[in-house]
């Protein structure tokens, strides 16, 4: 509310000036007034007063006004809302991300002083150096949309900047070969067999004849199969929190909560396992069955979930099989599934797919190493 009054100027004339009510900084959380002086008449203070209203109904408060925030003093305020909308582990991961890539570069700036050309360098760099640099772009804009809210920038500078696209290089189809085919498959779990413990050779056949997440198979507890039906129940993952302790929570999606069916020699071997696992438990008093342990451990942090990546690239090293990541296990079985006859809709529900996008893609992939292998098909079936 604004009051505008008469006062008598040090010369004696008489002037007006107006005092308006801004409301409390959202930042300080202490009242905002601004004062204008030396109008001639009262029509002439009403019109300032007018135009002055307008502009901060339009533009926020003026310069003069405002404390204007560094980029890191909004991401904190920020962060504080967004980290109620996602999983703890993802706003972990979030934090990670911002702190290594993004805070360097506009931590210390004011949110007036950054530009359009400065966040299209960053991208830029983002885009030569990190993979998933969209995700960076997504968080910036959002941080800066949340200043645009605050009232600390009239526009976003990240609104008109131009996201590069990647090519179809030869490090991404090197990326999309991580997974085995039905011989690799095959040589890779008979090297495990001949020269593993039991727990990997049981680790790597429930990735490759289930196609479940690392995440998930490291929180499988036994009350998760049964073993008279041959099914498993996924209803939890690990992941990691800021503190960087393992924790269950719940499944990726809710497509990931799901049964599945496993196939009688894999069972074998988790039986198998089951009563190695009892007998190491019995050496060490505890009593397996009092208790809902988890199906892997890993002697130092409970979860086996850390180790498989080390794991996986010294044995096939050391082995000379072809190099794969755990997660390439998972893409294994959904190419294999394909390749066996299994339809879009199976493998979706089978690896709790929540797009069919993410299914289709693996599918092209499949079919598209299959056409390649057509006309040695026909020619060999022609035989002439």
């Amino acid at each position: 509310m604004a009051t505008i009054r008469k006062y008598t100027k040090k010369d004696g004339t008489k002037a007006y000036m107006f005092q308006l009510y801004l409301g409390i900084d959202p930042i300080t959380g202490k009242p905002r007034k601004t004062t204008r002086r030396g109008f001639r008449n009262i029509a002439e203070a009403k019109t300032a007063l007018s135009r002055l209203e307008l502009e901060i109904s339009e533009r926020g408060l003026p310069t003069s006004q405002r404390k204007i925030m560094t980029f890191q003093e909004i991401y904190e305020l920020w962060f504080e809302q967004y980290k109620t909308t996602i999983k703890e582990s993802s706003a972990f991961s979030q934090r990670a991300n911002i702190n290594r890539h993004i805070l360097p570069k506009f931590g210390t700036l004011k949110l007036d002083k950054i530009t359009t050309p400065f966040c299209q360098a960053q991208v830029n760099s983002w885009f030569k150096t990190i993979k998933n640099y969209h995700n960076l772009v997504g968080i910036t804009r959002q941080i800066l949309e949340y200043a645009k809210v605050m009232k600390q920038i009239a526009n976003n500078p990240m609104d008109n900047i131009i996201i590069p696209k990647r090519k179809n290089t030869l490090d991404s189809k090197r990326e999309q070969a991580n997974f085995y085919d039905k011989q690799q498959l095959k040589e890779f779990m008979q090297a495990l067999q001949d020269h593993s413990s039991l727990q990997m050779l049981v680790i790597f056949r429930v990735l490759a004849f289930t196609g479940i997440r690392k995440g998930e198979l490291a929180a499988l507890k036994w009350s998760d199969f049964d073993f008279s039906s041959g099914t498993l129940s996924i209803s939890r993952t690990i992941a990691k929190n800021e503190k960087g302790k393992y924790y269950f929570q719940t499944p990726k999606t809710k497509n990931s909560l799901r049964t599945i069916s496993v196939d009688k020699e894999t069972m074998n071997l988790l039986q198998k396992w089951r009563n190695e696992q009892r007998k190491e438990y019995f050496r060490k008093g505890v009593n397996i069955d009092a208790t809902d342990e988890l199906v892997f451990h890993n002697r130092d942090s409970g979860t086996v979930q850390s180790t498989l990546g080390g794991f996986l690239k010294r044995f096939t090293a050391r082995y000379d099989l072809p190099p794969i990541k755990p997660h390439g296990f998972r893409h294994t079985h959904a190419s294999l599934l394909f390749e066996s006859g299994a339809t879009i809709k199976e493998v979706q529900d089978r690896l709790g797919h929540e797009n069919v996008k993410t299914t289709m893609d693996i599918y092209t992939h499949v079919t598209k190493t299959a056409r390649e292998k057509t006309a040695e098909k026909f020619a060999k079936y022609i035989d002439f």
